[in-house]
């Protein structure tokens, strides 16, 4: 497969995943306002969903003030906001345009027809009047587009890099989320007592579509350090950091090439500690610092997928990186297709 059509196909997955990703936190943040708490209690619970996606400075440079309505405005549909929905589902939809010869009709078609009724949502300020009822929309898009591809499209080389795509960025979210939602639940700000942190653990929860999950392992108490083995060591649990290594693992096996070694030991080995190590052990290490740890490691692996696939080979020129990777570059600050480029011909 040309490593452009690869490139292409990675990032229109992960580009959907991230918008509803974002969706999904940006619902149950708003469902968690609803209940009682004190105004710095609700000040701090926007500051850390922000938080999870690194954009705290980027917000306050545009707003004098934090408010509800400007926080869900700066994630749904500002272009400057390049992990907004409206970014994200744009961003997917031109990657997928890109490739639309290698890509099922019925592919194309609900990515196109997502972007399409986007601008519909927008122009209605639907995500003002009925911000539930838009975000289940997000959710909702986004599980069509993984469905018909699952239902329609030849498991070759290009599914294999759509799957990595969803995956990887699922890792990575799922890590962040535990992170920055763990370490402000140590905070004071979280109302006092069990029925505080019952709430909040059950808002985080249903974040990542666990509860249900959490109800039918545990059948008792929701508790930090449940919720933290779910969410990190269990294999059945679709969004679960060791589930999302074990399909990465699977599917680089199966793109595997001459370059590629390096990046899929490093993958197994990721997928094997996951395997091996035990939520006591996560907790005497610290919850933070493991997740900073397995953070850095997914952004290394990314770059190795990069390296191994997503970039021409020596002797085929580079092109000018697109408009969508490299604002992915500025972002995320996984990718280094650049600068790998760039390293590759003058060496």
């Amino acid at each position: 497969m040309l490593s452009r059509t690869a490139d292409h196909l990675f990032w229109m997955a992960r580009y959907t995943e991230r918008a509803e990703n974002t969706a999904r936190m940006l619902d149950v943040r708003v469902q968690y306002s609803l209940m009682p708490q004190s105004e710095r209690a609700e000040q701090q619970g926007w500051r850390t969903m922000l938080g999870v996606s690194e954009l705290n400075q980027q917000f306050d440079a545009k707003y004098a003030t934090l408010s509800q309505k400007d926080v869900i405005d700066f994630m749904v549909r500002d272009p400057d906001n390049l992990s907004s929905i409206t970014s994200c589902l744009r961003a997917a939809r031109e990657n997928a345009r890109a490739v639309r010869g290698t890509l099922p009709t019925e592919v194309w078609e609900t990515e196109n027809t997502t972007w399409l009724m986007l601008q519909q949502h927008l122009k209605n300020r639907m995500f003002e009047h009925s911000p539930g009822q838009f975000l289940e929309w997000v959710k909702y898009r986004s599980h069509l587009s993984r469905g018909v591809t699952l239902g329609t499209m030849f498991q070759d080389e290009a599914f294999n890099f759509i799957r990595m795509g969803t995956f990887l960025e699922r890792a990575d979210n799922t890590a962040r989320i535990l992170d920055v939602k763990f370490r402000f639940l140590a905070s004071d700000t979280i109302q006092a007592g069990a029925q505080g942190e019952f709430y909040y653990l059950a808002a985080l929860l249903r974040s990542v579509s666990a509860f249900e999950t959490y109800r039918k392992v545990y059948r008792d108490a929701i508790t930090p350090k449940r919720v933290a083995a779910l969410l990190i060591l269990q294999e059945k649990m679709p969004r679960s950091l060791v589930a999302c290594m074990c399909a990465v693992v699977a599917n680089l096996q199966d793109v595997r090439n001459d370059l590629s070694r390096d990046t899929e030991r490093q993958a197994q080995e990721l997928h094997a500690m996951l395997q091996t190590v035990s939520i006591g052990a996560i907790l005497d290490e610290g919850l933070h610092e493991f997740l900073t740890r397995f953070l850095v490691a997914v952004e290394e692996l990314g770059n190795g997928i990069s390296r191994d696939f997503l970039l021409p080979a020596e002797s085929v020129p580079a092109p000018a990186p697109t408009q969508t990777q490299t604002q992915t570059q500025t972002q995320t600050q996984t990718q280094t297709q650049t600068q790998t480029q760039t390293q590759t011909q003058t060496g």
